[in-house]
């Protein structure tokens, strides 16, 4: 197993207000960006002479964040935390600065970063260039490696809510809102299907785990290595910098949890532009974690298996909208995993 050095996380400032934090900018500009289904405000900016990004974040604006129960900014939280400064040197978070106190309540945030858009990855559904896949697996291996056995004392996306994020209680409390956002109403078409295409017994342990808050996954996976989980790896929070580093923005759901989670979200949610089959891209993340000093031999399978299944419980809706063939593949993981609990 990986031996890890305790790492000594050293706490940023936060500014007050948004006219602290970008005192002497010029050009501001709202926009909204092309691959964002948050439905979060974002600002361009120049300090210094050079671009900055402007993300505003309030649960009011914000249904990823109301799906995850995020009431005051786990983006602040990592940032404040002094965790995004404990990141491997592989990963370009780009953050530099951020206020707190905004909106109703003065729950709401703003996080200052550089505008990196240049390095990202281009939208639309053509598969990533494979060197530029795997780097991303390799140092996907490395964050996790980095935080191998993490536990959050600072307050993150509890696992459970992870897990139950696209489920009856964050649907319900959309509808009650009149379904502000595109995206929620889609989701609860998608379980629709899910429930009348999945097989009955796979449709059954979804339901079942979701009833029970998704104790018996949380309870298995308990039982395997955690780590720190960025918890959305698609591409639109992906790029390269010119140096080789990994872009990783939006951190919108991070938090304890097994490594194979962020694995098996980037093979769900980047289906359509994964450059090989998604088998040799596990073998490709397993792989790297040993080269990273992370025995895998005691856990791996386990692991892999119930995460397979708990991003079904999340992502299922999803796949159900797809084609067969990948709905039929993560049903028949999800079944696998489901015979482990």
């Amino acid at each position: 197993m990986a031996t890890v050095a305790p790492i000594a996380l050293i706490p940023r400032p936060v500014a007050g207000s948004v006219e602290e934090l970008l005192a002497g900018a010029t050009g501001r500009e709202r926009f909204v960006t092309e691959d964002s289904k948050s439905g979060v405000p974002f600002e361009r900016c120049i300090i210094g002479g050079a671009p900055h990004v402007v993300k505003y974040l309030h649960v009011d604006d914000d249904w990823i964040s109301r799906a995850y129960g995020d009431l005051r900014g786990r983006p602040l939280a990592v940032w404040r935390s002094g965790l995004l400064d404990a990141l491997p040197p592989c990963i370009d978070h780009a953050v530099v600065g951020a206020a707190t106190g905004l909106g109703r309540h003065g729950w709401g945030a703003a996080l200052l970063m550089r505008d990196v858009s240049a390095h990202l990855v281009p939208p639309g559904d053509a598969p990533l260039p494979f060197e530029q896949h795997r780097r991303f697996l390799d140092h996907m291996a490395g964050l996790a490696a980095r935080f191998w056995g993490f536990t959050d004392t600072i307050g993150l996306t509890p696992i459970h809510n992870r897990w139950l994020c696209f489920g009856p209680g964050m649907l319900a409390a959309e509808a009650e809102r009149g379904w502000p956002d595109a995206v929620p109403p889609i989701v609860a078409q998608g379980w629709d299907r899910f429930r009348a295409q999945a097989p009955k017994s796979l449709a059954t342990v979804v339901a079942d785990l979701v009833q029970d808050l998704a104790a018996p996954l949380v309870d298995a996976l308990s039982a395997t290595p955690f780590t720190f989980l960025h918890g959305d790896w698609k591409c639109g929070n992906l790029g390269t910098t010119p140096d080789g580093r990994t872009i990783l923005l939006d951190w919108a759901g991070p938090g304890a949890g097994p490594a194979c989670q962020d694995l098996g979200w980037y093979l769900a949610i980047n289906r359509a532009r994964l450059p090989e089959p998604k088998e040799e891209a596990i073998a490709a993340f397993r792989a790297s974690l040993e080269a990273a000093g992370v025995a895998t031999d005691h856990w791996w399978d386990r692991q892999l298996s119930l995460c397979l299944l708990a991003v079904t419980v999340q992502f299922g809706w999803e796949k159900a909208l797809g084609d067969a063939d990948e709905f039929g593949w993560w049903c028949d993981r999800a079944a696998a995993g489901a015979a482990l609990l």
